[in-house]
């Protein structure tokens, strides 16, 4: 199964000069937690997630419409391609502990994404000869290493 036959292609996307609030605003409007963040292009230069607009907010005492995404997205983007068979996705997902992945043409183009979500929906469960093309334990192992907190930086103590 390839990429394609999965992801979401509707995508809400938003642009480095984007305030906080604005890109809060479309993820409500789209019911998502993530979008990525394009140039002019239209080349994925970024992702920004729920979670990193709270903390932005809630730690440096400005208001969320006066933080451009840019100054909250790291600009390590990991994705995949079109015809990318999904377990070489999921290879990615669990090796880079990524929940999403934008999907990419050859230039670079946004085409999609795929999600944790989209792949759960679409699992099944190996019964008898039956291997399905996403297993559960395909899933699990792959949320499973997403999951496993990486170790943090040792902090200084005097």
């Amino acid at each position: 199964m390839k990429v394609q036959d999965v992801m979401t292609s509707n995508v809400k996307t938003c642009r480095p000069e984007t305030n906080l609030a604005a890109a809060a605003t479309i993820m409500w409007d789209g019911d998502c937690g993530v979008i990525p963040v394009v140039n002019d292009e239209g080349k994925v230069v970024g992702m920004i997630t729920d979670r990193d607009i709270a903390i932005a907010s809630a730690t440096r005492g400005r208001l969320a419409s006066d933080i451009p995404v840019s100054e909250v997205i790291t600009g390590q983007v990991y994705s995949c391609a079109l015809d990318e068979d999904i377990k070489s996705a999921f290879k990615t997902m669990r090796h880079e502990k990524v929940r999403r992945l934008p999907v990419v043409n050859d230039d670079g183009l946004l085409q999609g994404i795929l999600c944790m979500n989209d792949v759960a929906l679409r699992a099944e469960e190996a019964r008898g000869k039956h291997v399905p093309e996403i297993s559960y334990e395909d899933v699990m192992s792959t949320m499973k290493a997403i999951c496993d907190h990486r170790p943090r930086a040792a902090s200084a103590v005097a």
